[in-house]
């Protein structure tokens, strides 16, 4: 039987009570048998890969693989998946460098598979390591099925963090957020910014973003975001305007309005 998540409520109480059971929930997701039997596949046989084409001619690997970087979707889209690995990342003519979607270039990254390095797949600890990053997104995937906002959330807690605390200047964190689309909805909708916001010139958005920032958390900087106090209140932020949206309760704007700039 596939792990089912429990979310007793909506809106920002339903989150609040599944982050009280969230280290529960995400154990009893990680017993499961279904979950079990993939990860061990992958742990005794990611090591056999050396090449892009070895990894797309083995449907169980890579769906762990792209699963770990929020791509599952494009398990059927193997010679796209295979020409992004192939090319790699050092090139500013390789295909991650020129997609839009940073998760890309993240995933061709760490798997190191365009033939030009020793591939990651052979060192110690990777096998784990995607394990850990595909139990993360199928739990987040599992709660999405029930709640979509929250799988946003969700993904955003873990992603944020890491971004924040990463060694990128400044406007490189806030344009992966920008090339990154998860991430994107989220900041948009917490910063309570248009549906055509990303229509706009690339740099104006940059200035936009680190505006909403400093209003609404007295800083431009990403780097804030490592302060729980402060990832909490843009989850916050992002879980009320979204449910106001989707409910289209018009009298409640100006509580949200307060909310934000608390």
């Amino acid at each position: 039987m596939s792990f089912a998540p429990v979310i007793p409520a909506e809106g920002y109480t339903g989150w609040l009570l599944l982050k009280k059971t969230l280290p529960a929930q995400q154990q009893a997701h990680r017993a499961s048998v279904v979950n079990q039997r993939e990860a061990e596949y992958f742990r005794r046989n990611i090591g056999t890969v050396t090449s892009a084409g070895d990894l797309v001619a083995d449907r169980s690997l890579l769906k762990v693989a792209l699963t770990a970087f929020g791509l599952e979707e494009d398990l059927n889209a193997k010679a796209f998946i295979k020409k992004v690995l192939s090319d790699g990342v050092s090139s500013s003519d390789a295909l991650a460098n020129r997609l839009a979607d940073k998760r890309y270039y993240a995933f061709a990254r760490a798997l190191g598979l365009d033939g030009t390095q020793v591939p990651a797949t052979l060192e110690d600890g990777f096998a784990n390591a995607m394990i850990d990053q595909y139990y993360a997104r199928q739990f987040e995937s599992a709660v999405g099925e029930r709640n979509s906002s929250f799988r946003l959330a969700l993904n955003a807690e873990r992603e944020i963090a890491a971004l924040a605390g990463s060694s990128a200047s400044e406007n490189a964190k806030w344009f992966t957020v920008m090339g990154n689309k998860p991430l994107r909805q989220v900041f948009e909708s917490a910063f309570g910014l248009p549906s055509g916001f990303g229509r706009l010139d690339i740099d104006q958005q940059l200035k936009v973003l680190k505006s909403r920032a400093q209003s609404l958390f007295g800083s431009a900087s990403f780097s804030q975001f490592t302060d729980s106090g402060k990832m909490e209140k843009l989850v916050r932020n992002y879980l009320v305007r979204d449910s106001l949206s989707t409910a289209s309760v018009s009298p409640a704007q100006s509580a949200l309005q307060l909310l934000a700039r608390r």
